[in-house]
């Protein structure tokens, strides 16, 4: 994040309303939808992450990179501007100082480097090794690396000036000005000496070749289609966040120079038939936290905030570099009495299960995912083996991480995809739509891919929908939902003849991303999502009858995450949600709410009917996957560590798997 001044609110003005403006002249490798291709894979596990400024990865990618961390995992940081602002270095309380944008750039890599030290379970003021590396096209930039063993963290600084010559904010600008070329800053004390320049291709390039070099299996980015946010402009400026939308331009602008390059990196390696790059990737909401109920519980909350303490660090520590010791103003406890909140809360872009698990006919299990921005299908190679084959290449990217799935009463699969239509900067389209994939039969081949279009009208709107969630229901309809640019829900129906409605806005007020679809007793569906102050719902007055939003649930406590639905055996439909800030779990049954004391953690739940009561899947407050059966609970104490969106699949034995994706963006089966 930069630094939270109105000076940097005001020159926000000029932001990403479209990441746009006039058509590149430079024609680059373009996607390639069709299936079929090869997925490299190196089963090395390596998380790269793509940031604005120093402590974005701190503010809203943890605990996601420390579990990940944790377990092992090497970490690749790419800063992409200096962080130097107004290059006033500010202590709370103090007078001044005098403005010095290359030691204020300095003292926050110093920050990073006392954080990243901590977190490998090192001295904050270890030494790491500096020096510079020559990238795509003899750009140049510092890299830092420091290692304990095997965990490793380098950190990579490309310093693009925060600010054009004329004032603007430079990144957004680079993204949308043919004609500028961004300056970089050189941070004092660096052992890089010269600036250099980028212009919009050769900063994607730049990553792009990063992405190639290190081939991560896990990538990190900021959010390329941030919310609608219409605040008063008071109000926008004192949170820094660009006319509009609900985030800093700096991060919007970083997310879609992060897709571009991987798009572009994507299609270069498969350009002559080569294989797709096996990766996952998580793209993080950033200013959106301060608008939505907060969902980390103390516990997890403390620890995500003492990471901050030594990046923010102190004037009075003797860290060794001359030009400051840390982001002064982010020291001590400022992120937790910050009044925005961004430290409180994590949230995932594009929210869902990474694997959707079904069975074949034969009893294997089978696990639909993203990999390489492209649809992929994972078979176990036999029924209960818990190994999966390779995966198969379904094509249709590039895709946002999650999928949404369907049934169709004769056993096909459907899959639901959010695809990049359409991305990149100088007035070049930028489009998003939702795509279908479905099963010629039971266990066989696809068809082609097909485009079911966007709700919204115009690209600005239709960025910012959601990934698509769907249900069939008894009587074969399929019902498919994405949340909209107005934080409400849209529809399209399939009938059982196989044909699509329009799109259909349901109303309804605003809620989060990450809705959950049930079917009821009487054969009704069912939708809620998570709200500002309650869970909100909708349903049919009988089967068949189109959704309306209904009461919202206002005696339940305000939930912090997506709630999950569930359809007991008597046919009434339960909820299961972590409250706002807390670690206990909420259920509601007929508008009745509990707290349950025997399953503590954090983050979504998955849940399953079962003879003994429900099964429910989710985290500790320690980030490890544990499940709830009517026997007990288990916690997952070995194996990869398990990214965001692990699954919950009974069989037909009511035996559960759970099926998640590792570090190395490969599968794994826990039966416990």
């Amino acid at each position: 994040m930069p630094r939270r001044t109105a000076l940097l609110a005001a020159t926000a003005t000029a932001a990403l309303s479209a990441c746009s403006v006039p058509a590149p002249r430079r024609r680059n490798p373009t996607p390639n939808p069709a299936p079929g291709f090869p997925i490299s894979s190196t089963r090395r596990a390596l998380l790269m992450q793509i940031l604005a400024h120093p402590d974005d990865d701190l503010y809203f990618m943890n605990p996601d990179t420390r579990q990940l961390l944790d377990a092992g995992t090497p970490l690749v940081c790419v800063y992409l501007t200096a962080g130097e602002a107004d290059g006033v270095n500010k202590v709370p309380g103090a007078g001044r100082p005098a403005p010095d944008r290359a030691a204020y750039s300095s003292s926050r890599h110093q920050g990073l480097r006392q954080a990243y030290a901590t977190l490998l379970g090192l001295g904050r003021f270890t030494p790491w090794q500096r020096s510079v590396v020559t990238l795509h096209g003899r750009h140049r930039a510092e890299i830092n690396v420091l290692a304990n063993g095997a965990r490793r963290v380098e950190l990579i600084f490309l310093n693009t000036a925060m600010h054009t010559s004329h004032g603007r904010l430079g990144l957004p600008s680079l993204w949308r000005d043919r004609h500028l070329v961004l300056r970089t800053v050189v941070a004092a004390d660096s052992p890089l000496r010269r600036a250099g320049s980028y212009t919009y291709e050769g900063l994607v390039d730049v990553i792009a070749g990063l992405l190639e070099r290190y081939r991560p299996t896990v990538v990190h980015t900021l959010d390329p289609d941030p919310d609608i946010q219409h605040s008063p402009e008071a109000v926008r400026r004192r949170d820094s966040e660009q006319r509009g939308y609900s985030d800093h331009a700096d991060h919007t602008a970083a997310g879609c120079f992060a897709w571009a390059a991987m798009i572009r990196w994507v299609a270069r390696s498969t350009g002559d038939g080569g294989a797709v790059p096996g990766f996952a990737v998580t793209s993080f909401r950033g200013y959106y936290n301060r608008h939505w109920p907060k969902n980390l519980p103390p516990g997890v909350l403390a620890e995500k905030a003492g990471h901050l303490v030594p990046y923010g660090g102190s004037p009075d520590w003797e860290c060794g570099n001359p030009s400051g010791c840390g982001d002064y103003n982010v020291g001590g406890d400022r992120p937790l009495t910050n009044r925005k909140g961004w430290v409180r809360s994590t949230h995932h872009r594009y929210p869902g299960a990474r694997p959707a698990v079904a069975a074949e006919p034969d009893g294997r299990l089978v696990a639909y995912g993203v990999l390489g921005l492209r649809a992929v299908r994972w078979r176990e190679s036999a029924p209960g083996s818990g190994v999966w084959d390779e995966p198969d290449d379904l094509g249709g990217g590039p895709l946002a991480p999650s999928l949404g799935s369907a049934v169709l009463p004769d056993g096909r699969q459907l899959l639901l995809g959010l695809r990049f239509a359409a991305l990149g900067g100088h007035g070049s389209d930028n489009e998003r739509e939702i795509v279908l994939l479905e099963q010629r039969s039971p266990g066989g081949g696809f068809r082609a891919w097909r485009g079911l279009g966007n709700p919204a009208r115009g690209q600005d709107h239709g960025r910012r929908i959601g990934v698509p969630v769907a249900v069939t229901a008894p009587d074969g309809r399929v019902h498919l939902f994405v949340r909209n640019a107005e934080k409400g829900l849209s529809t399209r129906v399939r009938d059982a003849a196989g044909r699509w409605s329009g799109w259909r806005d349901l109303g309804g007020g605003a809620v989060q991303d990450g809705l959950s679809t049930a079917v009821d007793g009487a054969g009704r569906v069912h939708v809620h999502a998570a709200g500002r102050h309650a869970v909100h719902h909708w349903t049919q007055d009988a089967p068949g009858d189109g959704l309306t939003a209904r009461a919202e649930l206002t005696g339940a406590p305000v939930p912090g995450d997506p709630p999950t639905a569930l359809v007991g055996a008597d046919g009434s439909v339960e909820l299961f949600y972590r409250a706002r800030a807390s670690s206990r779990l909420t259920a509601v049954r007929a508008g009745a709410a509990a707290d349950r004391d025997d399953f503590d953690g954090y983050g979504p739940v998955a849940a399953a009917p079962a003879p003994l009561g429900p099964m429910l899947l989710g985290r500790t407050e320690e980030g490890l996957i544990q499940l709830r059966t009517g026997r007990g609970l288990s916690v997952r104490t070995r194996g990869p560590a398990a990214l965001d969106g692990t699954a919950l699949h009974l069989g037909a034995d009511g035996r559960p798997a759970v099926v998640g994706l590792g570090p190395d963006a490969v599968p794994w089966i826990w039966r416990p």
